[in-house]
């Protein structure tokens, strides 16, 4: 639940009193009842002008903060701490990029719990009709790092 709309003294950036027409300028009546609208709308102008904010997760308010993220997609119970919950946020982006990646999955756990896990896959695939079929791959992950260049074949003389 928000508190923004019972800031209280909150003055409007944009009163509406100034805006009517002059007839009304001078009524009494006219701008205490706009008044009563400015108390109204100062929140929502003020959450309009600082909209930016709002989707900044090291900015957005608490509530808000909540708000993103379900938005972004983050899996949160919502009993984490602010910061974690911020920073959920805005890594979510890149943490979909690699969604269903041995290294998506190391950072998921990371930022769960904190740890960065080893993830040994055998780096095959496959799919069969029966069940319980052979696993794809080498039971070991194949060697990672540069792999050697084959070497250019030897150039004859000019033509």
């Amino acid at each position: 639940m928000s508190a923004r709309g019972s800031v209280e003294g909150l003055g409007s950036s944009h009163p509406l009193g100034g805006e009517l027409p002059a007839v009304y300028a001078d009524d009494d009546f006219a701008q205490r009842f706009v008044e009563g609208l400015d108390v109204v709308l100062a929140p929502l102008f003020n959450v309009l002008d600082c909209l930016e904010a709002y989707f900044d997760p090291a900015l957005a308010p608490e509530d808000f903060v909540d708000w993103l993220t379900g938005w972004v997609g983050t899996e949160l119970d919502g009993t984490e701490p602010l910061e974690i919950r911020r920073h959920a946020v805005a890594t979510a982006v890149s943490l979909h990029r690699v969604r269903g990646t041995a290294q998506g999955l190391a950072r998921a756990v990371q930022l769960a719990f904190g740890v960065r896990p080893q993830i040994t896959e055998s780096g095959g695939a496959t799919w069969s009709a029966r069940p319980l079929g052979p696993f794809p791959g080498t039971p070991r992950p194949a060697r990672r790092g540069p792999h050697p260049r084959p070497h250019p074949a030897p150039r004859g003389p000019p033509d």
